[in-house]
């Protein structure tokens, strides 16, 4: 070896340990750290130490840790799999007809609708339920128009809403038992009346939650 051998360089002697060689070099490194011509040749010493371990490992004079020259062959931690399970999503043909309310399409078509039901039952009356009822169509039509601006499909949900809820306030009115129903007007009056509530129900349900 030269007068300035790259052991010299790094401040240890032949006999070092790899953990003196990187200790000493990491000092070396620190305390040269505005000098880079001077930390380029610490390094190279460092490289030229390791290049002459590496040769005396292949001829069986001494062991390397594989860390110091290969640390891709580094064993890494084991990593626990996780599973992630998809979100569910709804079926594409659900998702074309059904959204997300906002709070206007929610509140709005709610209090129209109560204060419709609220009005035909202070005032039981065929002109009185007609208009509520042309109302309540109007409504479901205006927001599911607002939403898409389909006129088509808005006609169409509020068409089946009003005749869903017909059907459905039919039925309601059938299980109704005599105690309730003595206290809703006399005669078909008291039908119109179930079925109207229920019909508005089913179009605020539609007008809400459909697109």
């Amino acid at each position: 070896m030269s007068e300035q051998n790259p052991y010299e360089k790094l401040g240890v002697n032949e006999g070092a340990s790899f953990e003196e060689i990187q200790s000493s070099r990491s000092r070396l490194l620190e305390e040269h750290a505005g000098n880079p011509q001077k930390q380029a040749e610490l390094e190279k010493a460092y490289d030229a130490v390791l290049m002459e371990r590496l040769k005396q490992r292949q001829e069986g004079k001494i062991k390397v840790p594989d860390g110091i020259r290969f640390a891709e062959k580094t064993p890494q931690p084991a990593t626990t799999p996780t599973l992630t399970l998809p979100k569910p999503e709804a079926p594409a043909w659900l998702q074309t007809w059904v959204g997300q309310p906002d709070l206007w399409n929610l509140l709005v078509p709610a209090i129209v609708l109560v204060g419709l039901s609220v009005w035909i039952g202070w005032m039981p009356r065929s002109d009185v339920l007609q208009l509520t009822m042309a109302f309540a169509t109007g409504t479901s039509l205006f927001f599911l128009y607002r939403k898409e601006h389909k006129l088509g499909r808005a006609v169409l949900l509020s068409f089946v809403s009003s005749i869903l809820g017909f059907l459905l306030g039919l039925a309601i009115y059938a299980l109704l038992p005599a105690s309730i129903r003595v206290s809703l007007p006399a005669g078909e009056m008291g039908q119109n009346l179930v079925i109207s509530w229920v019909v508005f129900l089913v179009l605020w349900i539609v007008t809400v939650f459909f697109k």
